[in-house]
């Protein structure tokens, strides 16, 4: 990377280090052109080769970058550099072009995880958000749907890098995409993930690096339909470590399964006759029985529900654990030397017990179980021959057994975990997940770390391709030529390994086959056949191992075991031993071999059959659009926050990450957009940035002026080779040294100016303040001359001031004495006059109202005697006009009419008689008020003469004998006798008051005696009513032709809805007075629906109510009809009401709908408001119907009453014994006080009426709560439409818009920068147009302020949650310009706001809270200085821990190279997020968006006003229906 003309003195490089791997410094020296001197970071100088140092990059962000392929070097130490940063900030994944790198933090990390950062990278391209796991899923699954093409995610790297669990939660994260439910109620996903426990328990072991270390490897394949939705999945396994059964070495430990049944409850131990396993000798070869942390007997448990859930049942896991259990007891089976020659026998009485134990376990045999141990049969052509074992073949023998019988059962499980998952076989799309061991070196390496490595070779070939693949693709995209890139191939290795015939497992098949052949000769065959291969190497002093050149490095492998391992068959004793066993699981594990094979042992390959495996895999994935994670483990004792340098670096290279780099240098490891190379290297050449707006011109013409070759320029990216960076960054200083000394210059010139400046100040100063010392002593002197003059003039003002006070003294008393005397003569006629006016006042009006009161009276009675003359006149005209049938109609509504207006009149009489009563009371004690004051008067009158008196005694006492008050005295007597003469006048008035108020008394008894008869008159016209009434009964036999229409009368008048037959079963007679206790008032003028048919019921009047009844219902039907239509329309407003809803509810208040058990219109009301919103993206027609919704809501709210409340009830029956008028003057006498009200049009109208309410049926309660619910749907679809139309926006808002060239150029064209920045907030202009629109929207349709500030309040917080995640999860947001940008746009918002009004807009900016306070931290300055309790308490209060720490972290200075808070801040923050995780307080640092309804029914009626419905005009189309004429009514 590096070339001696790039390295200078001064340059910022990186070296080797043995302990750090890669240390940075500064060059001192350059020797020779070769070796270099450099001053590394801990003071020490170090000399190394220039091919041995990389430039460091000293611009790079303190936090690292999410993509490595964006570094400005990329090589070993860079790459290393930005993952350590990255890491300390917790920031686990990062890219390298397509490649994610997971670094394991060894903590929770559960904020990472949940379901809300899931719903964030849902559809987001890869590199949009911060690097995750997700990203590449989601990458691999739209892939999938929109190519139709199978996708692959290899996960790699060694034990304990986190492979298990990043594949588990790549799972979880395609079930979230494309979950649905399985079955029998668990989804596909769920059971993938919950036959986990299964296999780690039986697959996994604590060993050296990982205390759960997958010693298999696995191939998850996730199936998918058409939909995109899961279908089936599939579980291969590769290559179980079978050896672990039988052999382990400290500290590793065997299986988990077998320290599990170890730890099980007592009676599950005692049946399969375990103890500790301490006392077997599987588990007793490792001092290690116990994980920390991890309880086993917990774990059994876990298990055993696992095993429940994949579909494991209770016998086969009975059965799995006897296998389990018989394998622990077949290690324990020891043998001894036997009496013939290489035979064996069981040693002791222990291990027969465990012999029988497993016999019984295993339900087989037990001499059959010891013989097949111990015995082997060989079948000649001639004889069968039986040989016995020496005591080292049968322990081979036993342990072999075990491995078969636990591979079997492993095999076992997986399959049966496949069958209950199920697989769809009509998938045509899958992705698949691989976890693989990663590669291994130890220090002895056998025959599973020759197979581990072999698969990572393969994969690595496949990798290589990829990224070969991926720079062809970006340089073909880019439009640059690529032919002469050269790529790097690991062929020669995998030739090695697997080629036919030649190969290393050719070899070892060739060797397992040959009886004779050890380990030695095997050796020996490979030393002699690859021993000019350069991949092989023989080491010395060494007769079986050899090495292998890995792409990852050198591996010395040891050939002990190599055949051993690799024959995999079963030994016919051991077959024929199982295959008949009682246990049906164990005979399945064991079926038949056929007959040819029975009675010999057959060899298979393990080397072959893993080779054949692993081609398979290689065709899935070369079928697949792979994607690669690669996971590194940070340390080797699995704490968080620890960062070793040389692991890692060891990883990268056995990972193939570095690999994947050479691969880049290869090319172009360098690539700059023409933005980020512009603003790096215009220093270089500013005049090209001078009238030229084509960027790509002007890289090409920097690039020339510096003669670089072999670069190129693609269509948005510059394109270098290696060392060409590390040039112009050389140049680049060069120009900034020189730009720095003449900075130096100019700031030492300014240093010396200010320091003269400040010498002659001080000069200055000194010779001010001698002068003002001279000048202070000629001030004393002149300031003592002017304190004489002045005390000279203060004595001579004093003297002449003192004189001037005597003489005014005198002249004010004189004055004051006259004044008074003539106030006082003023004030006693004033008083007497406005008492005089007062008395004739009272007096006239007491005249006048007795006057009005005597004609009223008169006037009254006149009227009542001559109107019930003319009704007696008619009553006869209507007796002899009901002869004739055909008036009798007319006759009987006038004859109502009249009788009605008389009723009405005689109640009027009475309730005058009432008032005069009460006046007369009132006017007494109005005069007996008038007389107390009176006497009050007199008395305070007499009191203040004899005041008077006094005082002017007195005075004559005191007053100097020069002043004469005779005349004033004199005047004073005079008052006091007229004084007197007025108070006689007084009491002559009262006198006479009293004889007129007895006048007035005998008046009021003479008008009770005529009350008393009009009373009788009263009675006695009721007679005679009832009596017409029982005349109009019997002739309305035969009036049956108008029946129906006298229906349609009283239906009208009660206003009350058909019911089907309910109606017949009515009192035949009835009026519904309006009064008081039904809501309403009576008026002289309701119209009146008698029902003529008589008392009794026949058997014919069914068939004379059909008809009636049915023309009823049709009539009704005709209403609701014409309603139902009318309100399909846009009825628009009047006054700001909406009419459609209050159309909707004086009709169904007048036709009492909410008081029926069984009615319709609601159901039409409701389907007609569904009809006219669903699907709707008119933002007008849904604003109309939430403003009729509402003030329909809210007139129910006010006037419906589920139960309770009677005086308010609608009074609906009547008894049958009361008269038609009797009632109705009982209706009136019931309802006094309306006597007076204005009448109009046949109903009272007034304010009283809007108070009324009635007793709602499950009908109307049933209508209130599904427009309840139509009011919120409409609310949401009105919130949902803006937050679809603005959420675009919010992805173009979050970051600032890449600068043009020309802002680089400081200081012109200011126009063109005023248009840049008025185009920067074009996105944020359009939010606040959409704000604008949807607010002029809900304004014109008169929807209630409260619900448009909860839509806006609302949409604020959205807006809120959506910037403020996206700028935690990009790090390229986190930026001081991108800061600005983004509090520019909040600044238009605020504008919005306050042109909004705080009525509309509520508190909706108070939503911004958190973006405000994080853009805040982003601008301030000096954030080094910031304590942490000054930016949590001042500056970022609403900001979590975790929400402040990761926007601490991730901020990165643009535009002034500041750095963030410092280390100490940061120290800090990790201290209290780790309490707040201990304290299990959710650790998540973004934000959920509230999508549901913020207010209810009882916000929305406490927020509005009182809605006044009378003077909502009806449209043109039912304004002259007859049946509608109710609406036609109004307030006067």
């Amino acid at each position: 990377m590096a070339t001696p003309g790039n390295i200078v003195v001064g340059t910022h490089v990186w070296v080797e280090d043995p302990v750090l791997a890669w240390i940075d410094g500064e060059v001192l020296l350059i020797k020779g052109g070769h070796d270099i001197h450099v001053r590394v970071t801990n003071g020490k100088t170090v000399v190394a080769n220039v091919s041995k140092v990389f430039p460091k990059d000293t611009e790079a962000p303190p936090g690292g970058v999410d993509d490595m392929t964006r570094l400005s070097y990329l090589h070993e130490p860079g790459v290393l550099q930005n993952l350590a940063a990255r890491y300390e900030l917790n920031e686990i994944y990062t890219y390298t072009g397509n490649i994610l790198i997971a670094v394991n933090p060894f903590q929770r990390l559960p904020h990472l995880y949940d379901t809300h950062m899931m719903g964030q990278y849902k559809g987001a391209g890869l590199g949009e958000l911060s690097p995750h796991v997700f990203a590449v899923a989601d990458v691999a699954y739209w892939a999938m749907i929109n190519e139709g093409k199978s996708n692959s995610i290899l996960v790699s790297g060694e034990s304990g890098a986190g492979k298990t669990e990043t594949t588990k939660m790549l799972m979880r994260y395609l079930a979230y995409l494309g979950g649905r439910s399985g079955v029998e109620g668990r989804t596909v996903e769920q059971q993938v993930l919950e036959s986990n426990p299964v296999l780690e328990a039986f697959g996994n072991a604590k060993t050296v690096r990982n205390n759960n270390s997958s010693r298999f490897g696995k191939f998850v394949e996730i199936q998918f339909d058409k939909s995109g939705r899961i279908s089936g999945a599939a579980i291969r396994t590769y290559l179980l470590e079978r050896s672990r059964v039988c052999q382990i070495n400290t500290p590793e430990r065997n299986y988990h399964c077998f320290y599990l049944i170890c730890a099980a409850p007592q009676e599950v131990k005692d049946k399969y006759k375990l103890t500790s396993p301490q006392s077997f000798h599987y588990l007793n070869q490792s001092d290690c029985y116990e994980l920390d942390g991890v309880d086993d007997s917990l774990e059994y448990l876990a298990t055993i529900r696992a095993m429940d859930i994949v579909g494991i049942n209770e016998s086969e896991q009975e059965a799995i654990f006897r296998v389990v259990a018989a394998i622990l007891h077949l290690g324990n089976i020891d043998f001894a030397k036997g009496e013939e020659i290489d035979s064996s026998v069981i040693k002791n009485d222990k291990s027969r017990f465990h012999l029988k134990t497993a016999a019984e376990l295993l339900m087989c045999d037990a001499q059959g179980l010891e013989d097949a141990l111990i015995k082997r049969v060989m079948v000649t052509p001639e004889e069968i021959i039986t040989r016995t074992l020496d005591p080292a073949s049968a322990v081979v023998s036993r342990d072999g057994f075990a491995k078969t019988l636990y591979s079997r059962l492993f095999d076992w499980l997986v399959e049966k975990i496949n069958v209950s998952i199920g697989q769809d076989p009509n998938s045509k799309s899958l992705i698949g997940v691989l976890d693989i061991y990663g590669f291994e070196s130890f220090k002895c390496n056998s025959f599973e770390q020759f197979c581990i490595n072999f698969t990572n070779e393969k994969l690595q070939q496949h990798f290589n391709q990829h990224v070969f693949k991926m720079e062809q693709e970006e340089y073909t995209k880019e439009e640059i030529n690529w032919s002469y890139i050269e790529f790097i191939d690991n062929q020669d290795v995998l030739d090695l390994i697997e080629k036919k015939p030649g190969g290393i497992i050719a070899l070892l098949d060739e060797a397992c086959m040959f009886p004779r052949s050890t380990h030695e000769t095997f050796a020996q065959k490979l030393y002699q056949t690859f021993k000019n291969n350069k991949r092989f190497v023989k080491p010395k002093l060494s007769r079986t191992d050899f090495t292998i050149v890995h792409y990852a490095g050198e591996v010395k492998y040891q050939a002990d075991h190599f055949i051993d391992k690799n024959k995999d068959y079963v030994v016919a004793e051991h077959q024929d031993l199982l295959s008949p066993s009682k246990c049906p699981f164990v005979a399945g594990l064991f079926p038949p071999l056929p007959e040819e094979t029975s009675k010999s042992s057959k060899f298979s390959s393990i080397g072959s059959r893993f080779k054949l495996q692993l081609q398979s895999l290689m065709e899935t994935l070369s079928s697949t659009e792979p994607h690669y994670i690669r996971c590194v483990k940070p340390n080797n004792v699995l704490k968080p926050s620890i960062f070793e340098n040389m692991n890692v670096i060891q990883q990268l290279r056995c990972g193939g990450v570095l690999e994947a780099i050479r691969i880049s240098c290869a090319g172009y490891p360098t690539r700059k957009t023409f933005y980020e190379f512009l603003h790096r290297f215009s220093v270089l050449s500013p005049e090209v940035l001078e009238g030229n707006s084509d960027d790509k011109a002007a890289c090409q013409k920097i690039l020339d002026k510096l003669g670089l070759k072999g670069y190129q320029i693609g269509k948005t990216k510059v394109f270098l080779r290696a060392g060409q960076m590390a040039e112009l960054d050389t140049r680049r200083a060069e120009v900034l040294g020189r730009a720095a000394r003449t900075i130096q210059r100019q700031i030492r010139t300014h240093i010396t100016r200010k320091e003269f400046l400040r010498l002659r100040t001080a000069v200055i100063l000194l010779q001010s303040c001698w002068r003002a010392n001279l000048a202070c002593k000629l001030y004393v002197n002149m300031r003592r001359e002017a304190a004489a003059v002045k005390i000279q003039k203060n004595l001579r003002k004093f003297i002449a001031r003192k004189s001037y006070k005597r003489l005014r003294t005198s002249a004010v008393v004189l004055q004051t004495g006259l004044r008074a005397m003539s106030a006082r003569n003023e004030f006693r006629f004033r008083n007497q006059t406005k008492n005089a006016i007062i008395i004739q006042a009272k007096w006239r009006s007491h005249r006048d109202y007795s006057y009005y009161k005597k004609l009223k009276k008169a006037t009254i009675t006149y009227q009542c005697a001559w109107r019930q003359r003319l009704a007696r006149r008619e009553l006869r005209k209507l007796k002899m006009a009901s002869r004739e049938t055909g008036a009798l109609k007319e006759a009987k509504d006038k004859l109502e009419k009249r009788v009605e207006e008389l009723t009405w009149r005689l109640q009027l009489e009475k309730r005058l008689r009432i008032d005069l009563e009460e006046a007369k009371t009132q006017e007494i004690a109005k005069l007996q008020d008038v007389l107390h004051d009176m006497q009050q008067q007199v008395m305070e009158a007499n009191s203040m003469v004899i005041k008077e008196r006094e005082a002017s005694r007195k005075a004559i006492e005191e007053a100097p004998p020069i002043i004469k008050e005779t005349h004033v005295l004199v005047q004073d007597v005079e008052k006091i006798s007229s004084l007197i003469a007025e108070v006689e006048h007084l009491k002559a008035l009262l006198a006479s008051e009293k004889q007129v108020n007895d006048a007035s008394k005998k008046a009021s008894v003479e008008a009770q005696g005529r009350n008393d008869e009009l009373m009788k008159k009263l009675v006695d016209a009721n007679t005679k009513v009832d009596q017409l009434q029982d005349s109009a009964q019997r002739m309305e036999e035969k009036l049956s032709n108008l029946e129906s229409e006298n229906q349609v009368l009283r239906q009208q008048a009660l206003s009350i809805s058909p019911t089907g037959r309910s109606l017949s079963a009515r009192q035949r007679t009835m009026i519904i007075p309006r009064t008081s206790e039904n809501g309403s008032m009576f008026n002289g003028e309701t119209k009146l629906a008698l029902d003529m048919t008589p008392a009794f019921v026949n058997s014919k009047e069914p068939e004379s109510e059909e008809k009636p009844q049915k023309f009823l219902n049709e009539k009704q039907q005709e209403y609701q009809d014409l309603l139902i239509k009318c309100i399909s329309g846009d009825l628009g407003f009047s006054s700001g009401k909406p009419i459609a809803a209050c159309l909707i509810y004086k009709c169904l208040l007048q036709w009492r709908s909410f008081e029926v058990e069984r009615t319709t219109i609601f159901d039409r009301i409701i389907q007609t408001i569904s009809s006219s919103v669903e699907g709707q993206d008119n933002n007008e027609i849904l604003c109309y119907w939430l403003s009729n919704c509402s003030t329909l809501l809210l007139l129910l709210q006010r006037t419906l009453k589920a139960s309770g409340s009677a005086s308010l009830t609608p009074q609906r029956r009547r008894t049958p014994s009361a008269a038609l008028f009797g009632r109705m003057s009982q209706g009136i006498r019931a309802s006094p006080q309306i006597v007076g009200l204005p009448f109009s049009n046949g109903r009272l109208i007034g304010g009283l009426n809007d108070l009324r309410q009635v007793e709602a049926k499950y009908p109307a309660l049933l209508f209130k709560q599904q427009l309840t619910a139509f009011l919120e749907k409409i609310y949401g679809m009105i919130r949902d439409n803006l937050k679809k139309e603005i959420s675009p926006l919010l992805g173009l808002c979050i970051q600032a818009p890449k600068a043009t060239r020309g802002s680089l150029v400081k200081g012109s064209r200011l126009q063109a920068n005023a248009e840049a920045q008025q185009a920067l907030i074009a996105h944020w202009q359009s939010i606040v147009k959409s704000l604008a629109t949807y607010l002029k929207t809900l304004k014109t349709n008169y929807v209630p302020p409260f619900l448009v500030r909860k839509v806006f309040i609302q949409i604020f917080s959205f807006i809120n949650v959506q910037l403020f995640n996206s700028l935690l999860l990009r790090r390229e947001c986190c930026s001081f310009s991108n800061g600005e940008y983004v509090k520019a746009g909040l600044a238009e918002l605020e504008h919005w706001c306050y042109a909004a009004t705080e009525e509309y807009a509520g508190s909706a900016w108070e939503e911004l809270k958190h973006i405000r306070q994080a853009v805040g931290f982003l601008v301030i300055h000096q954030k080094p200085k910031k304590a942490l309790k000054e930016l949590r308490n001042d500056l970022c209060p609403v900001l979590s821990i975790q929400q402040l720490y990761r926007i601490s972290t991730m901020y990165w200075d643009d535009k002034y190279g500041t750095h963030s808070v410092s280390s100490e801040v940061i120290s800090s923050m990790r201290v209290l997020m780790t309490e707040d995780s201990d304290n299990s307080v959710s650790s998540s640092f973004l934000l959920d968006d509230d999508s549901s309804i913020p207010f209810t029914v009882d916000d929305i009626s406490k927020s509005m006003e009182q809605i006044d419905t009378s003077d909502v005009d009806p449209p043109p189309l039912i304004r002259e229906h007859s049946g509608f004429s109710f609406l036609l009514q109004r307030a006067e």
